[in-house]
């Protein structure tokens, strides 16, 4: 089975488009990585609820080894100012037990 891993951010308004577009400039990157299997960026509709950036990966141990890439910090380089985001969110992460 899979591994998941949710990264859940509060974006303050005014701040949605160039959080969205960092994404939109780097997309294709990440599927180079080995045991990458798929990622979405989810714009809530509820103003109270955070962005999901949401990683699908073969194990935990692809997930880790992308974390401690060149990749990786090329793509948390030059992060946005600290009043594009507010407090809570972080990271979840969840082994697949049953996909259909």
């Amino acid at each position: 089975m899979s591994f998941i891993v949710n990264n859940r951010v509060f974006v303050n308004a005014g701040f949605e488009a160039e959080f969205e577009a960092r994404f939109q400039r780097r997309a294709g990157e990440i599927d180079k990585q080995p045991g990458f299997i798929a990622m979405r960026v989810l714009r809530p509709l509820g103003n109270q609820a955070p962005y999901v950036v949401e990683t699908e990966w073969e194990s935990q141990a692809a997930f880790r080894a992308w974390v401690g890439s060149d990749d990786f910090k090329r793509a948390h380089a030059n992060p946005l100012p600290p009043e594009a985001t507010a407090e809570g969110g972080g990271l979840e992460q969840f082994e697949v037990v049953i996909s259909s």
